[in-house]
């Protein structure tokens, strides 16, 4: 069975990947999303929706700083907090 941590991450590094259209070959766990340009600002308010249909989180306003959304891990960080 996969541990918590594990089937956190791959829901959310699977989304990211759903919703880029840019080359998943690349997208690993410390990428940059929004500098790399895999997401962007509208990508970042479907990303919060998503965390909030997947795992029943709210994301207040001052959550909403890059060091909570930069990577997956930052993203992954985040929602264990949160949960």
């Amino acid at each position: 069975m996969m541990n918590v941590d594990t089937d956190l991450k791959s829901k959310i590094k699977n989304y990211i990947i759903e919703s880029t259209l840019d080359d998943v070959e690349k997208i690993n766990d410390d990428t940059l999303i929004f500098e790399e340009g895999i997401l962007d600002s509208m990508g970042l308010l479907f990303l919060i929706e998503f965390l909030k249909d997947e795992f029943n989180i709210e994301t207040n306003d001052e959550e909403l700083v890059v060091e909570n959304f930069q990577s997956i891990n930052s993203i992954l960080n985040f929602v264990e907090q949160k949960i």
